[in-house]
């Protein structure tokens, strides 16, 4: 064996062990992994759900209590088997949320999952709209603090990012309709569309219940205009909500890729700072805000609640607000379990593309 050559010596017809190597390498095990962890996500966020609804008392009396007799309320009691021990409702609950069935409603009597189908996309096309504001708004305006960084634009930016973040869903809803739609009468008070669009969109064969997409398959461009009209107020609303994080965030990250060896040697070669940012400092500052993107879609459904009865926007939100109002608790548990999977959902897709996009976050 010639010098600063090594070679591994086995014995005669032993073959070396050959170490497990998962299918799709570092990337399948990141994915596996990570789909796992939404059963015991899943599994933490029903369990707390249904505790807490069982703390406020017995579903049906709650929601029909004072309505029926006392021996019709027991009927439906043990109808519904309230009257079983808490653990044996618990575990039924479980395997029917693990098969899809989040319950029925007792104020309608209609399938909460049902519900999804009915709402979700107006929910969907909210937390859309939002998302869009927030990048316009957040990106551009945390490129502009760090490049002005430690100076009164800088300043004046994180206060306004602060106050985006701090300023309740419902006020900024009001103050925007307050100004844009009863002192300016620019855009509608409430509502997806208005009367005539929503009539010529129920007509779309298929429709996909998101009006946008709906109004486009129309090819109606003044549904088109009218669905956008009604979108801006409630999406800035809850798009600044979001805002105020990205902006952070990227102003954050801009500056720290400032102290990056490559970002030096271009300032040497004489670039300047706005290029810096615009060209070699953004990039890098963006990968952050895809991992922070599942939380943030958990906050924007959680401000959806607020936005939606605001601006009576008929969306999974605007639901829960109701049943909350008519003490459907059974409704009210569902919907919240089912935004809990749809979250825990959420942040697993955004997990996998920031893995894609950056492999340093497989290990």
């Amino acid at each position: 064996m010639s010098s600063g050559t090594s070679q591994i010596l086995t014995p005669q017809g032993v073959k070396p062990k050959r170490s497990f190597q998962f299918p799709g390498g570092n990337l399948g095990r990141y994915i596996v992994t990570r789909f796992l962890l939404i059963i015991p996500t899943v599994f933490i966020l029903v369990t707390m759900v249904f505790l807490l609804m069982r703390t406020i008392g017995d579903p049906i009396t709650a929601a029909l209590g004072g309505r029926l007799t006392r021996e019709e309320l027991q009927a439906r009691i043990h109808s519904a088997g309230y009257d079983r021990p808490v653990l044996v409702q618990y575990f039924e609950y479980l395997g029917q949320v693990f098969t899809g069935n989040f319950g029925t409603a007792i104020s309608d009597g209609r399938p909460v999952s049902e519900l999804l189908v009915t709402y979700g996309a107006a929910t969907l096309e909210l937390v859309f709209y939002a998302l869009i504001v927030a990048f316009i708004v957040g990106i551009p305006l945390g490129m502009a603090a760090a490049y002005f960084r430690d100076k009164w634009p800088d300043a004046f930016l994180r206060v306004f990012a602060i106050l985006c973040y701090a300023t309740p869903v419902f006020f900024a809803g009001l103050l925007l309709k307050l100004i844009f739609s009863v002192w300016l009468k620019i855009l509608p008070v409430s509502g997806r569309a208005g009367t005539r669009t929503e009539l010529a969109l129920n007509k779309v064969e298929g429709k996909s219940g998101i009006y946008l997409i709906d109004a486009i398959r129309l090819g109606n461009w003044d549904a088109i205009q009218d669905v956008l009209e009604h979108a801006v107020l409630p999406g800035v609303a809850l798009g600044l909500l979001t805002a105020g994080v990205f902006l952070r965030l990227v102003r954050t990250n801009v500056i720290g890729t400032f102290s990056m060896d490559y970002v030096d040697a271009a300032r040497s070669r004489g670039v300047n700072e706005f290029r810096l940012v615009r060209k070699h400092a953004y990039k890098p500052a963006l990968i952050p805000i895809i991992t922070v993107i599942g939380l943030q879609i958990a906050l924007l459904l959680g401000g959806a609640v607020l936005t939606e009865s605001t601006f009576e926007w008929k969306g999974l939100g605007f639901k829960l607000a109701e049943y909350l109002a008519a003490r459907d608790f059974v409704a009210v548990q569902g919907i919240v379990a089912l935004l809990a999977v749809i979250v825990a959902l959420s942040n697993f897709i955004v997990d996998i593309i920031a893995a894609i996009i950056d492999p340093r976050v497989r290990y």
